[in-house]
């Protein structure tokens, strides 16, 4: 990307959706994009939901301060921090599970996650960051609409309670064999790894070792 077309698109972010900011520049304002970009763009099949939080703000129904945008997905600062910097990247349009997500959607938001946590973690000061996502009830997730967590991280923060929590070695036994052959049995059974086109890795060659 030009230097000049990504310090327009940084500049057109710097203000909150809903307190008098301008219309937002976008991608495709400053251009008509890559073929990638169009095919990127063309996967967003969700329809964005009346009752979604994520989905009023993407709409402009309700405010936020917008830190990053384009075409596919939106980064703004979480309203309840666990720090501050706390982002969250989200789709524009509704997916309400990561698993529910296309692809090439998730490829578009996680592709940001590197620049946009690069400028979040020189404006706090911190030297680290965490990249989450709640996935379910059970995990954590709060909002239904699909989104990833940039959280700057400091030392001796202690943020997360499980960091003090010892790990133990996993045991190579036959149970943790029939484990692995379990979730490469499910792998192997879905839609995507029926549709993909990847011949180097072969989950039936990985079977075959661990069950040696």
């Amino acid at each position: 990307m030009e230097p000049q077309r990504r310090l327009a698109i940084l500049c057109s972010h710097i203000r909150p959706v809903g307190w008098g900011s301008p219309p937002c520049l976008r991608l495709s304002d400053c251009a008509s994009g890559s073929d990638s970009e169009k095919r990127l763009r063309d996967t967003q099949k969700g329809n964005l939901q009346d009752d979604c939080v994520f989905c009023k703000i993407i709409r402009g129904g309700l405010p936020a301060f917008k830190l990053y945008e384009d075409d596919m997905c939106l980064c703004i600062l979480d309203t309840n921090p666990l720090s501050p910097g706390h982002s969250l990247i989200i789709p524009k349009s509704h997916f309400p599970s990561l698993d529910a997500t296309p692809p090439l959607v998730i490829a578009a938001m996680c592709s940001k996650a590197p620049f946009i946590s690069t400028a979040i973690m020189k404006a706090t000061g911190s030297d680290s960051f965490n990249l989450l996502v709640n996935n379910g009830k059970s995990a954590g997730q709060v909002i239904f609409h699909t989104h990833v967590h940039i959280i700057p991280r400091k030392a001796y923060d202690c943020l997360w309670a499980s960091e003090s929590l010892r790990r133990h070695p996993l045991n190579l036994d036959k149970e943790a064999s029939q484990l692995a052959a379990r979730v490469q049995e499910q792998l192997m059974l879905s839609d995507i790894w029926q549709d993909s086109k990847n011949e180097d890795f072969c989950p039936r060659t990985l079977l075959l070792h661990n069950t040696s």
